[in-house]
């Protein structure tokens, strides 16, 4: 039974005229004419059984079935295009794995990280992309997904297979100026960590996501620190980083996630006290047996997560 498939070109056509709004436009980005466009876009109408444009005095625009039927279309064909090109450049070897990923954990431990990947298996390609909520693998492109939550979330997620990579421990760490106006202060020596109760007089940077978190901290140690919830907010940890970095203050931080900082001098850890976060790193696929690519990216990734515990 043949399946009901449009064409290529009927849906490169109605994508392009759906963007524009207009024929003509189209017409011009395609390298075709305005009629063929049309004809196209009527052919395909013709073939699904659904108006997809109304016809203007001033030109067309969208049904709300076509407007549906674009957005979807538009997925379609840049996936196509995006695995064609990926096939293209392998030659048919390898393979590409599309990731989602919660950006700073991508960004600040995944990708220095690649190169190792790239030596290892220098036939697989990574694509990341920033997702930061759970999401249907059958609605999107992705292979796998590098999620940040609970228990409770990940078991939340239909559909999929869980492994979790690690967790979140976060530590107070500065700049090596803040600690210097501490020792100032005969608070303690500049350059080397301080107690707990000389953090709860220096400026604390919160996570707007975490709001909570120093008040977590502080009564992990047995500290009373009635500042705890005091202090600007940032909402990623990469913004904290940056806030620290800079001298505003001390930031409750995974160390994972601010290595380079930390190899360079710009922080230190002001307290080796770790604070066990609610949430852990978790890899994240669809039910099923997983690409040759996206095995050997899992075992790597597994391996790369155990070096951190």
């Amino acid at each position: 039974m043949r399946r009901p498939i449009p064409s290529t070109q009927a849906l490169a056509c109605f994508e392009a005229s759906a963007r524009h709004e207009s024929y003509t436009r189209a017409a011009q980005e395609l390298a075709l004419t305005q009629s063929a466009v049309s004809r196209q876009v009527i052919a395909l109408e013709e073939f699904v059984g659904v108006a997809l444009f109304r016809r203007t005095r001033h030109g067309v625009s969208l049904t709300p079935a076509g407007a549906l039927y674009a957005k979807k279309v538009r997925g379609w064909l840049q996936g196509l295009e995006r695995d064609t090109l990926d096939l293209m450049s392998h030659q048919g070897q390898g393979g590409t794995v599309n990731l989602a990923a919660v950006p700073t954990f991508a960004t600040r431990w995944l990708m220095p990280r690649l190169p190792l990947l790239a030596r290892r298996h220098p036939d697989i390609t990574v694509h990341i992309e920033v997702q930061t909520r759970p999401f249907l693998f059958a609605d999107t492109v992705h292979d796998a997904a590098l999620y940040a939550g609970t228990p409770e979330q990940v078991g939340n997620w239909p559909g999929v297979q869980v492994l979790k990579l690690m967790d979140e421990d976060v530590v107070p760490v500065c700049s090596p100026t803040v600690l210097g106006k501490a020792a100032a202060r005969d608070l303690g020596r500049a350059w080397q960590p301080v107690a707990p109760e000389v953090l709860a007089r220096l400026p604390l940077l919160q996570q707007s996501t975490r709001p909570y978190g120093w008040q977590q901290w502080f009564q992990s140690v047995g500290v009373d620190a009635p500042r705890a919830l005091d202090g600007p907010r940032y909402e990623l940890f990469s913004m904290l980083a940056v806030a620290a970095s800079h001298g505003l203050g001390v930031a409750l931080i995974p160390p994972m996630l601010v290595e380079a900082e930390l190899a360079r001098g710009e922080l230190v850890v002001a307290c080796a006290q770790p604070l066990r976060g609610e949430r852990s790193y978790y890899l994240v696929t669809p039910n099923g047996t997983p690409a040759p690519a996206l095995g050997l990216f899992s075992a790597w990734l597994c391996e790369m997560a155990a070096q951190q515990t």
